[in-house]
């Protein structure tokens, strides 16, 4: 009868430790794959609600200082010359601004902590789409009160007419979250030289805490400059260092390397207040 010769030992153990290598390297190219489809998942979703929040900001800010009294239909229940004086020299609202909301303004906030702004314009709606009785169509004094709360980008709409006491208020002001998982807004502000003098541009660029000497001598507001740190959903993206930031003229921070991070910044010509001060030169 024929004997049937099966594996030595030696060659048991060559066959194990052949597995195993084979089995890690796959365990291994498995678990790189994960990390990037996770890394690439971070960096799509922050790119993604970058450009929104970039679109949508862009969009709105332009509008700063906005006050038509020729083409627009604008409720007329108030002094609209005034109206117009008020919005096209106050664009961007200060703290004591408002007679009914003293504390209300555009505010540089100490230690890196989120700057508020908070700026007028006449529009059908404010930021929330909040129309506050007015009739359809019809234009009024808004202002849009831009702020961070916790990791939340929000937005607060007044009328304008019962911040400065020209009216009763009827609707009440709405809030509306425009984008989660922020992690820092700064904003510095472009200021022209004295109106007189002033070609509409900005000759530098100051935080909120300085708007209002300037404004005193008659410099304006004709430009703005923001930055907004935004951090990924997933905590897992495992970068090999924790990152470092720097937004304007905040000092650099470094964050967590557990989410991907980005920054994303924007100079902004206010269309609206360059025309005016080339206006009244």
């Amino acid at each position: 009868m024929k004997r049937v010769q099966g594996f030595s030992l030696v060659e048991l153990i060559i066959s194990l430790v052949l597995g195993l290598v084979i089995s890690g390297a796959i365990i291994q190219v498995l678990v790189s794959s994960s990390v990037t489809n996770t890394l690439n998942q971070a960096v799509s979703q922050v790119q993604e609600s970058g450009r929104y929040i970039t679109s949508r900001l862009t969009g709105e800010f332009y509008e700063i200082g906005r006050y038509d009294l020729i083409t627009a239909s604008v409720d007329d229940s108030v002094d609209t010359v005034s109206e117009a004086a008020f919005v096209q020299n106050n664009p961007v609202s200060l703290v004591g601004d408002f007679s009914a909301n003293a504390s209300l303004g555009s505010t540089q906030a100490s230690s890196g902590a989120n700057d508020q702004l908070v700026v007028s314009l006449l529009a059908l709606e404010d930021c929330t789409g909040n129309k506050h009785g007015y009739a359809a169509g019809d234009e009024f004094h808004v202002v849009n009160r831009y702020f961070v709360s916790g990791t939340e980008f929000k937005c607060t709409g007044y009328d304008g007419r019962v911040l400065r006491g020209l009216k009763a208020q009827s609707v009440s002001p709405t809030t509306v979250t425009l984008l989660d998982n922020v992690s820092n807004f700064q904003l510095q502000y472009g200021v022209s030289d004295v109106a007189e003098d002033s070609n509409g541009q900005a000759i530098t660029y100051v935080t909120a805490d300085k708007l209002s000497a300037l404004r005193a001598q008659n410099q304006q507001v004709v430009a703005l400059r923001w930055g907004i740190l935004l951090k990924s959903y997933q905590n897992q993206v495992q970068q090999t260092s924790a990152p470092t930031f720097a937004l304007l003229n905040e000092n650099a921070v470094t964050l967590d390397s557990a989410h991907y991070y980005q920054v994303f910044t924007k100079t902004l010509s206010l269309r609206n207040m360059k025309n005016f001060v080339r206006s009244i030169r």
